[in-house]
């Protein structure tokens, strides 16, 4: 998003959101290349600011994170509109427009005109801002299932970075266990403190897992499958309560005895939720 023209705030802030989003999957610029239809150079263009990600790159992206595309999309929508703006040649007009009137009905015309283009361009950023404070979540506060699958264009194609035994223990984020038609949530809880957890399995890995959110500073969430050792994360921070995190996965070809815990830094009552049989979601 280089060029003579300053780069828009609106894009600064779309590339900072996708250079974190990166940073969680631990992917570098050639891993990012080999799994998804995008190739290293062009990452480096749009992580770094010298060019605006495709929407798709947004996409491809947030389903490698294993991140809900919602308030990335919301980003790219408010950066687009600032890019087409800045790359939009400046008019110079001689004289009035082909077909515009003379005379003093000119500057109604023009300044009409100029109400309609406002009045459009408000509502796309209105549009746009409410999705950022949703998240692109429903009001339930679960992501919408099969969200990123209507609107990725392009075949998930890649393979995992791990599959069977090479995932236990592996994070979900860095081997893509967790991309868009690679995974089944087997089932979704919130705990009364708030808690939400997700029992998530990539069948291309072989590994089970859990995703959580909403968790307070000192939390712990743990993941549980007879004979393998026991999988844990915890809310080290402030910024850990703020995000989705993961654990690490544990290798099973019977994730229907994936069972997840959930124990309070606040000493309440540990909470436990085993994953049905035929899972809740896809």
């Amino acid at each position: 998003m280089s060029g003579e023209h300053p780069v828009p705030p609106e894009c600064v802030r779309l590339a900072a959101a996708l250079r974190e989003v990166r940073d969680r999957t631990g992917l570098s610029l050639a891993a990012l290349g080999g799994r998804t239809p995008f190739s290293k150079s062009s990452w480096e263009r749009y992580l770094n600011g010298k060019k605006l990600a495709p929407r798709q790159a947004v996409e491809a992206l947030c389903a490698l994170a294993d991140e809900p595309p919602g308030r990335l999309l919301a980003l790219w929508e408010l950066a687009e509109q600032a890019w087409s703006r800045r790359a939009a040649p400046a008019e110079a007009p001689v004289g009035p427009p082909v077909g515009e009137p003379p005379g003093p009905w000119r500057p109604w015309v023009r300044s009409r005109r100029a109400w309609l283009v406002s009045g459009a361009v408000l509502a796309v950023a209105v549009a746009a801002a409410l999705l950022l404070l949703t998240g692109g979540r429903h009001a339930s506060g679960g992501s919408r299932p099969g969200a990123l699958a209507a609107s990725s264009p392009y075949p998930q194609s890649f393979e995992p970075g791990c599959k069977g035994e090479e995932c236990e223990g592996a994070d979900p984020a860095q081997m893509g266990c967790g991309a868009e038609g690679m995974v089944v949530t087997l089932l979704k809880r919130k705990a009364s403190g708030g808690q939400r957890v997700e029992i998530r399995y990539g069948a291309k890995c072989g590994a089970v897992w859990v995703r959580t959110m909403g968790l307070h500073v000192g939390d712990r969430v743990e993941l549980s499958l007879p004979g393998a050792d026991t999988k844990e994360v915890r809310a080290a921070g402030q910024r850990d309560t703020e995000v989705y995190l993961s654990t690490a996965m544990t290798v099973t070809k019977d994730p229907a005895k994936a069972r997840v815990c959930v124990r309070p830094a606040s000493g309440a009552g540990v909470e436990c939720f085993t994953a049905p049989a035929h899972g809740e979601s896809v």
